[in-house]
């Protein structure tokens, strides 16, 4: 059997597991560290959502993702591969009942890829460079397996606590060698840029309420304002104000999904002084203001 047979088998065989792991659910996160599944069985607008640090395989449908001015589609075969936290807009563009879209999403444990960067001599990047921190990739035969071995341990529960840190150990080695592995690379090293730009994001993360300002950033992260800002974008597709913005905004969404905040509330739970304001920025990003948005958020039976 060809690589393109054996690589066409276990995908198909994959999409099987992954839609008797979620018949009953659209979105199932497992007892294996980090793995979520999921199975949308019809397509959607784009949504906001915040992007963790991971690795999405779609085994059926599509997926697009936007960033900044940035489109990612991805598909079978293709993976979405984030660096660090970043705010998007996410909808599925090919599912139906028949043929949902079905995929996993794997969190990645940067102190791993750093431990493994360093036992596989892998060459450093190069500290001027900088990229973005949202890319696609080509699925391999041997990523996939991985990937397949780890799902198998949704229902050998048994068996997680020893092999599920060894198999994703083995995916992450897959990235960092892959096509795409000087992405994952650059946020691990302390000399890179995207490292710096990825320090910063996680102090917006963390401190998204207080009243940051752009050039005590650069400053932490030894740059002025104008480097901090070009390579900021260069990495993430947006500048650090509007990125800011996008994590306030979405937190406040779910601040009023979630826990039934009023929008005033909420909007000064994230850093708003101004309610009027909020509701404004809030319409601009999220296409209509906050009353209006969450009932529809609740009547489509969508939550945080």
């Amino acid at each position: 059997m060809s690589e393109v047979d054996t690589l066409s088998s276990i995908l198909e065989s994959f999409s099987e597991r992954i839609a008797q792991l979620t018949k009953h659910t659209e979105r199932v996160t497992t007892d294996v560290p980090g793995l979520l599944l999921f199975n949308r069985k019809n397509t959607t607008p784009p949504i906001a959502v915040v992007y963790e640090p991971s690795v999405c395989l779609i085994a059926q449908g599509e997926k697009l993702v936007i960033q900044g001015k940035d489109r990612f589609p991805y598909h079978a075969r293709s993976y979405l591969l984030t660096s660090v936290h970043m705010p998007t807009l996410a909808c599925v563009t090919e599912a139906s009942p028949f043929k949902p879209c079905l995929g996993v999403r794997l969190q990645i444990d940067v102190n791993i890829v750093s431990h493994l960067i360093a036992d596989s001599g892998l060459p450093a990047p190069q500290q001027e460079d900088s990229e973005r921190c949202m890319t696609t990739g080509k699925v391999t035969l041997p990523l996939l397996e991985a990937f397949h071995r780890l799902l198998d341990l949704v229902t050998n529960k048994e068996d997680i606590p020893i092999l599920s840190p060894i198999i994703q150990k083995e995916i992450f080695y897959r990235l960092l060698t892959g096509e795409r592995g000087m992405q994952l690379r650059r946020i691990t090293h302390s000399g890179s840029r995207n490292h710096q730009v990825s320090k910063a994001i996680q102090r917006m993360h963390l401190n998204f309420c207080d009243n940051l300002k752009v050039s005590e950033l650069a400053r932490e992260q030894g740059m002025s304002p104008s480097t901090f800002h070009h390579h900021f974008r260069a990495a993430t597709g947006v500048s650090p104000h509007q990125f800011l913005k996008q994590i306030r905004l979405q937190e406040a969404r779910r601040l009023m999904l979630a826990e039934s905040q009023d929008a005033a509330t909420a909007a000064f739970h994230v850093g708003y002084e101004s309610p009027s304001q909020f509701s404004r920025e809030y319409s601009r990003h999220f296409g209509s203001a906050p009353v209006r948005d969450i009932t529809r958020l609740r009547e489509q039976g969508l939550s945080a």
